[in-house]
């Protein structure tokens, strides 16, 4: 395969930044795609070309396959970087790129589809002998069966959708009278959601620990991990705050559980970068949870301890070429945290506060990153995820990483909105988060809302502080943030 000279991202926000930063480090020119409300994102600003895909819904815009297609043949770009959401983990997608003749920077279509459907990936795992939770081996045909099981292995019970992710068809049922009515809720939500009502259940582990593999692999049989991450501290079943590595393995436990994720993109003859999840119970046994066929959004925290750019090694294999490190070459160094920075409320259930992001102040330093899909003067709107930036910290150990984290996050400055960062500060100076003492319910057992009410100060005392500190700058150093002027920067720029 020749080597790729133009990689359009098929993507928006944080990860299409992110995806550029690599291109550019390996001298490929980029391609960014934008919807109507994009027009002057910093994605956008970044590519050294873009094209108008549409409108700001998502389905008319970046789901639409035809549009990105067309748009990488107007540009010439001979591959296509997915991100991951949108059309990340779409098959017909990755199938289309190859009829095409364009580089799609991921797995093959039929790894995509199989590990895509949960009861099919499940029935894999056991065929390769790795551990998966008690419960139907597919998916739920005959309910009056269905409750034999789920009598059989004992409540609470899960019940999750075939094709789904996101906690989108997930139902915890904790008695019998509760099962017919949730697996119709389920199923509603499952088709609502995926467009397939296909849903299958398992046992509910007791005090689980979401902790999860990278994976890279290339077209020559070469198959390594990049180590794990642990990712429990969720809202909604998604992900707000991870860490690498998991502080709770032990060298055996975390051998075991890797040489299990190599088998399991093994099994599906993967390529590219994957993450192989699991569920650790309080017994320290592990449970395959599913595979994501795709770059993590959570993947800076491997980074920072492994030393790895996994986005140029997702290009390298894309290109045919051998992975430049094999597993012995890989070691651990100190530890990360990860804080996604969401435009939401802690203390009005996590909801999306949207506005105009009057201030947006990065905190700097050793061992900080910020991936950033945003700028002062942009609106946060309700069209796409309301992730502001990913905050990461590296450090030395677990204890310096978290009180980095500490430090960084009381550093960020933001105005316009409010956003998880109270939220992550109450979680890392947590007693039980400190002792790396939690799980997935961390939220629903230490979390209320009005914790957040006494803590998080009301964005007109934010704006109000802001001012003050910029009243007291010299006069032209600092240019008051609107819309309006925010737009006509990036226009003069690009």
């Amino acid at each position: 395969m020749s080597q790729i000279k133009k990689v359009l991202i098929a993507n928006r926000g944080e990860i299409a930044v992110r995806v550029i930063h690599s291109c550019k480090e390996l001298n490929i020119q980029t391609v960014a795609v934008y919807s109507r409300p994009d027009k002057y994102a910093p994605h956008v600003m970044v590519a050294d070309e873009s094209v108008f895909v549409g409108e700001a819904a998502s389905s008319e815009s970046y789901l639409v396959i035809d549009k990105i297609i067309d748009a990488a043949r107007q540009t010439g770009a001979d591959a296509i970087h997915p991100g991951y959401g949108f059309l990340s983990e779409n098959a017909a997608f990755s199938e289309r790129c190859k009829k095409e003749g364009i580089v799609f920077i991921g797995p093959e279509s039929k790894a995509i589809r199989l590990m895509g459907d949960k009861t099919e990936a499940r029935k894999l795992m056991g065929a390769a002998e790795i551990p998966t939770p008690p419960g139907l081996k597919s998916e739920l045909k005959d309910l009056e069966e269905a409750a034999r099981v789920a009598d059989e292995i004992g409540y609470p019970i899960l019940i999750k959708a075939a094709a789904g992710g996101g906690g989108k068809g997930m139902r915890i049922v904790y008695k019998n009278e509760e099962f017919k009515s949730s697996i119709k809720a389920a199923k509603s939500e499952a088709r609502n959601a995926f467009g397939d009502d296909r849903v299958y259940i398992e046992k509910y582990l007791e005090e689980p620990r979401h902790v999860e593999f990278q994976i890279m692999a290339d077209t020559h049989g070469n198959v390594v991990h990049v180590f794990d991450r642990e990712c429990s501290v969720q809202r909604r079943h998604q992900k707000v705050i991870e860490e690498a590595p998991c502080a709770i393995l032990t060298p055996e436990l975390r051998q075991e559980m890797a040489e299990c994720a190599i088998k399991a993109a093994k099994a599906c003859d993967y390529v590219g970068a994957g993450t192989i999840e699991f569920l650790v119970d309080k017994h320290k046994n592990f449970y395959f949870l599913e595979m994501n066929t795709r770059l993590q959004v959570e993947h800076p925290v491997t980074e920072m301890i492994s030393g790895i750019d996994l986005v140029a090694s997702q290009i390298l294999v894309a290109e045919g070429k051998e992975l430049p490190y094999k597993q012995e070459d890989l070691t651990m160094n100190g530890h990360a945290f990860e804080c996604r920075i969401y435009a939401e409320d802690p203390a009005d259930n996590f909801l999306p506060s949207t506005g105009l992001l009057e201030k947006h102040r990065v905190p700097t330093g050793d061992g900080i990153r910020v991936d950033a899909g945003v700028e002062e003067g942009q609106k946060i709107t309700i069209n796409y995820d309301p992730m502001i930036s990913k905050l990461t910290v590296h450090g030395p150990n677990r204890e310096i990483a978290r009180k980095r984290m500490l430090r960084a996050l009381d550093e960020y400055e933001i105005a316009g909105c409010k956003t998880t960062i109270p939220f992550c500060e109450f979680t890392l100076k947590h007693p039980e988060f400190i002792e790396a003492n939690y799980d997935t319910h961390f939220v629903q057992n230490h979390f209320k809302p009005e914790i957040m009410q006494e803590i998080q100060p009301d964005k007109e005392v934010v704006l109000a502080a802001t001012l003050l500190k910029q009243a007291h700058v010299p006069e032209n150093t600092a240019a008051p943030v609107t819309e309006s002027v925010s737009g006509l920067w990036w226009k003069n720029r690009k």
